[in-house]
């Protein structure tokens, strides 16, 4: 099975919607999952040629959606080159183990190759060892000297 991949559009906005459930409840963070439909458009698909938050990639098994990549660019001041930042990768527990998630991350890496990235980044949940070790095998590094600091909700309007 060759998985396709194809860019999301904004016919996409229910599918999208129900991986990153499918991808909280996997992480155990459903509560605060706060995405809607309304502020998937907004910020993926805006009107009037704004450049989108980030995009979004869909892994199609068979034709059926079976997960996603959501990624955007970032930028690294040391390299003076753009990033690459996955936000987001899941594939549905039924087409685990069919190198659909490779297949999302080599798309990505193809990407920021072809861009002149200096880099590619994500974040993983410290219990995930599949992922870590998934990720380490192919050559990603750890940063365990890097901890993520985040400003959300009440914390954030409180400082700003």
């Amino acid at each position: 099975m060759t998985p396709l991949l194809r860019p999301a559009t904004a016919a996409d906005i229910p599918l999208i919607l129900e991986l990153i459930r499918g991808l909280a409840g996997y992480e155990n963070l459903l509560p605060e999952c706060e995405a809607t439909p309304a502020r998937l458009r907004a910020t993926l698909f805006p009107e009037g040629g704004a450049a989108p938050g980030a995009y979004v990639v869909i892994a199609e098994a068979d034709g059926i959606p079976a997960g996603f990549a959501l990624y955007f660019f970032n930028y690294s001041t040391f390299l003076a080159k753009p990033g690459l930042y996955l936000e987001d990768l899941f594939v549905r527990p039924e087409f685990r183990r069919r190198g659909l998630g490779k297949a999302l991350l080599l798309h990505l890496a193809r990407r920021a190759n072809a861009l002149g990235c200096g880099r590619m980044e994500w974040s993983v949940l410290d219990w995930n060892g599949p992922a870590l070790a998934f990720y380490e095998k192919i050559g990603a590094r750890r940063m365990r000297e890097w901890q993520i600091c985040r400003l959300t909700g009440p914390a954030l309007a409180r400082y700003a």
